[in-house]
């Protein structure tokens, strides 16, 4: 049982970090330019970087008391679940390689 939850953590941890990674750089590459051809980047780096952005505007709105208790922590489970999935997926890559 140890074990599974070691994993579970683990996948979890490294799909947020891989999420933060790719949100950096996608803010580093792209910055603040709203044209059309950029578009199609941003939502490809959605489908990594998703769980990074959505809880960091979920913080946001938290701070700002835009929200409530429950919309913070159903847009936390989320990006926590979307981190697990991007986990597993990264160590399933891994162990193919």
């Amino acid at each position: 049982m140890y074990h599974d939850t070691t994993v579970l953590l683990f996948a979890m941890t490294a799909g947020f970090t891989a999420s933060g990674i790719a949100a950096n750089l996608y803010r580093l590459l792209i910055g603040s330019q709203k044209d059309r051809r950029y578009r199609t980047i941003y939502y490809a780096s959605l489908v990594i970087a998703g769980p990074s952005m959505l809880f960091e505007n979920a913080a946001q709105m938290w701070r700002k008391k835009d929200c409530t208790w429950v919309t913070f922590w159903l847009a936390a489970a989320v990006a926590g679940y979307w981190s697990l999935a991007l986990g597993l997926l990264a160590i399933q890559l891994l162990l193919a390689v």
